[in-house]
This record gives C-alpha cells, structure tokens and sequence, in this order.
C-alpha cells in the first residue's frame, strides 16, 4: 500500500496531503505526526508537496522535514502547481489497495467531468478510497474514519429494498456516509 502525503496553501494556513492514505496536515508537526504514526504500521508513504517545503520556515521546519524524508518517499512540484492531479494520478496509479486521506472533497475535479457517468464513478471511486483524519491532538492518538466495505447506495434484491438515510437533525459533512439503513421487504 501507498501512503501519500500531499501539501498546500488552503484557507490561509498550510496544508498537507497523505496518499495512500492522503492526510490534511496544518503544519510540519502535525505532517511529521501523521507520517510516523503511519509508518509505524509499515505502510509505504509517498509525500506530495510543494518545493517551499524544503526551505525551512516557522511553517516547515528543516528538521522534521528531514524525518518525513526518511520515513517516506517524497516527491516535491514547483510552488505553483497544482498537486490535486498528482494526488489522484499516485492513488490510482498505485492499485486499488491505495487509499488517501484528505478533507479536500475534490469537487473541482468532479466538477470537470462533463458525463454525469464518469462523474458518479469518481465519487463511488473516492468513497470507496478516501480515509479522513477525524481527530488529531498532538501527543494523543489520532483517528481516522473507515472506509466502509459497502456501496451506500440504494441496494435491491428479489423483493427487498436497503436505502441509507441521516436521521431527522443529524448533520455530516459530504464525505460522511450514513449510518442508518431503513429495510424494506414486499410482500405478496
């Protein structure tokens, strides 16, 4: 498996990417945090980042970009690319087993797809790839949504009908899926 890490300059702080599992980070030490907490599950890291990266700032510390260096391979564009592609391009160019974590929700690329088709598959694809770091408290564990094993998607059989819904209140965010399923059976 492919753990990536992709970086960039969102909402005004800085952010980084895991591939793989591709992971938000708002700055050095929580990427540095993230990165070895994946790497001690022997999982295989790519780091996408920007060049900025590698200067040293308040932001980037040379010093836990060295360790991030040595924990993951990492692979730095010019500042003013964009690295969305090459977060996709390495999620799905490294095999189905490859998930990332990302709070980006990709609507942009999605946006592009002009066949309402391709545009559904690409969301079944990220749901089915995309892990989101849920809580992160430096020094504390750090956890990370599942990736359900099913499509929620209306699914039918013979004469039976499973349709995922939110109850009445209930907010989530456009990556959340539901949790509830409401079953219905016909009856002859």
């Amino acid at each position: 498996m492919y753990t990536c890490l992709r970086t960039c300059r969102k909402l005004m702080t800085s952010l980084a990417k895991l591939v793989g599992k591709c992971i938000v980070v708002r700055n050095v030490g929580m990427l540095l945090d993230v990165v070895s907490h994946l790497a001690r599950q022997n999982l295989r890291l790519l780091v996408l980042g920007r060049k900025h990266m590698l200067r040293g700032t308040t932001s980037w510390n040379k010093g836990h970009m060295a360790v991030i260096q040595k924990c993951a391979d990492c692979f730095f564009t010019e500042n003013i690319s964009e690295d969305d592609p090459f977060l996709l391009y390495a999620t799905m160019h490294s095999g189905n087993h490859c998930k990332f974590l990302s709070r980006d929700l990709m609507r942009d690329h999605k946006a592009c797809l002009s066949d309402k088709n391709a545009r559904r598959l690409f969301f079944k694809w990220q749901r089915g790839h995309q892990l989101v770091l849920s809580r992160y408290n430096p020094g504390y564990k750090m956890k990370f949504e599942s990736i359900p094993k099913y499509d929620t998607i209306v699914q039918t059989t013979n004469n039976t009908w499973h349709i995922p819904y939110d109850e009445e209140g209930v907010e989530r965010c456009s990556y959340e899926i539901p949790r509830k399923w409401l079953c219905l059976q016909r009856h002859n």
